[in-house]
């Protein structure tokens, strides 16, 4: 009896043991269900006045709109410039690091790979038990063992880095993530634009989640209004270059050397800039945002009908600006305000409607953000700030300051009305200094007025402290530090 009963013990054990086996291969989510999705709709170019809710009465951005009438509209939105040639690189990887412009490692001109002890925005929704879902552009971290294989795990109609010859003939590829790492398979191009095919992974997605109570975290890159600028013939037509109106701060040339007329995107066009041909292609451009605008219409619908709409806090901004004439420029190789300054819409459930706030932000305040919102603890290695606060109260502050940088030509800084920009290329610098509450285009440069000399020093003596805060010129990557370098360097012995 006693062995019976001892073999019945033992087989009784053997038998639990598949079954904590299989319960130790299933992750136990480390966050509750009922936490608010998350719908991250980010955009490549898009200059911050771009929205016609928002002041641009030329353009037609209908779902945008709604968007401004549900949510919160940040007025003062802004990227921290760039390290790179290709602006939305660093944008991307400050984005989804979480660490400031001369903090990110493994980084040239054209390569960011974020460090594993830095957990990306996605990642930590992903280990606490959302669903992180992919499509569109994705650069940087797009090899197999990047860190875009350990920040989603379903994704498709994925770009990877590469040129394509247009918004309807761009490689793409699916998906399968698995072992840690994703396999990528090609997908052929049929002429479908981009934009449409990223709706369509999104609207898919989204329809497999009707009835599914585990949150999900849905990022959308799309690749325009970046150019080229063809859109198709229906957006095309809504849009005739004669009735397009020059930005305020056209000039045919910019007026000094800033060291970037030699580049692919100031390339683009002819010098002087002429008014006509500027407007045929400011018409392309808006063709290009109100496709996009119309994707994303398509995706607040799939959301709508998917049950989850009253459960999802959705964004909407970009990884940076465009000149499009501003200044004599085409690009975004640059630190005025259409650069980098971006349009940030905001809505969810708790947030005001219809509602503006014009503290200054960060566009890489969001991840902070969107943790404290869903009650996801923030890394220890995010230094960004999250603006929570501001979203109940209008009158709650967050940053004093910002600071801007480009390559080794160009640093920045502005408070709540004054911006200085320093330029020092090829020995030589230059000095801008506006009034952004009284000149918003920067237009008039005070710098040599004696009656903004107090102003024009205090503003210096900020960038100089911004650049041993934010190590410029010190960062983990040796080629960021010599961008620094070279920058302080020249304009301290500049003329």
């Amino acid at each position: 009896m006693k062995a019976m009963s001892l073999r019945l013990l033992v087989a009784a054990c053997l038998l639990a043991i598949p079954a904590l086996s299989l319960a130790a291969e299933r992750p136990t989510p480390r966050h509750a269900r009922g936490s608010p999705n998350v719908l991250f709709l980010f955009t490549d170019d898009q200059r911050p006045d771009t929205i016609a809710a928002l002041g641009n009465g030329h353009i037609k951005t209908p779902h945008l709109d709604k968007l401004v009438a549900r949510g919160l509209s940040f007025t003062n939105a802004y990227i921290m410039g760039g390290t790179s040639l290709a602006v939305c690189t660093p944008s991307r990887a400050c984005l989804f690091s979480g660490r400031t412009l001369w903090n990110l490692e493994n980084q040239d001109m054209w390569n960011f790979e974020l460090a594993e002890d830095h957990k990306t925005m996605t990642q930590v929704f992903l280990e606490n038990g959302y669903t992180a879902f992919a499509t569109g552009k994705h650069d940087p971290g797009f090899g197999r063992n990047g860190h875009f294989a350990r920040s989603f795990n379903a994704g498709d109609n994925l770009y990877y880095r590469g040129g394509h010859r247009g918004q309807n003939r761009t490689p793409l590829f699916s998906v399968t993530f698995e072992n840690g790492g994703v396999t990528k398979t090609k997908k052929p191009a049929d002429g479908t634009f981009n934009a449409e095919l990223f709706a369509d992974a999104c609207v898919e997605f989204l329809e497999g989640r009707k009835g599914n109570k585990q949150p999900f975290f849905a990022y959308v890159s799309f690749m325009t209004p970046h150019d080229p600028f063809n859109a198709p013939g229906e957006y095309l037509e809504m849009y005739r270059a004669e009735d397009m109106v020059l930005p305020e701060n056209f000039l045919p040339e910019h007026p000094f050397n800033a060291g970037v007329h030699h580049i692919r995107d100031e390339k683009l066009m002819q010098r002087p800039l002429r008014g006509e041909k500027l407007r045929a292609q400011l018409a392309r451009y808006y063709a290009l945002v109100t496709h996009t605008d119309a994707q994303v219409g398509r995706i607040l619908d799939a959301l709508e009908e998917s049950g989850h709409a009253d459960h999802t806090i959705i964004v909407f901004t970009s990884d940076n600006g465009l000149a499009l004439g501003s200044h004599g420029l085409t690009g975004k190789q640059n630190v005025y305000e259409h650069s980098v300054k971006i349009p940030f819409l905001l809505s969810g459930p708790g947030i005001p409607a219809g509602e503006k706030r014009g503290q200054l932000t960060y566009l890489y305040d969001i991840y902070p953000t969107l943790c404290e919102m869903t009650g996801i603890p923030v890394p220890e290695t995010v230094q960004f700030q999250s603006f929570k606060p501001l979203l109940n109260d209008a009158k709650a502050e967050h940053r004093q300051h910002l600071s801007f940088a480009f390559l080794q030509w160009h640093r920045a800084v502005r408070d709540e009305r004054y911006k200085l920009i320093e330029y020092c290329v090829d020995g030589e610098r230059h000095t801008q200094l506006f009034d952004l509450i009284a000149d918003p285009h920067e237009t008039r440069n005070l710098a040599q007025e004696d009656a903004h000399a107090g102003t024009l020093a205090r503003l210096r003596k900020l960038l100089q402290d911004e650049r041993r805060r934010l190590n410029d010129g010190e960062t983990p990557s040796p080629f960021t530090t010599q961008l620094g370098k070279d920058f302080w360097t020249t304009c301290e012995g500049a003329h």
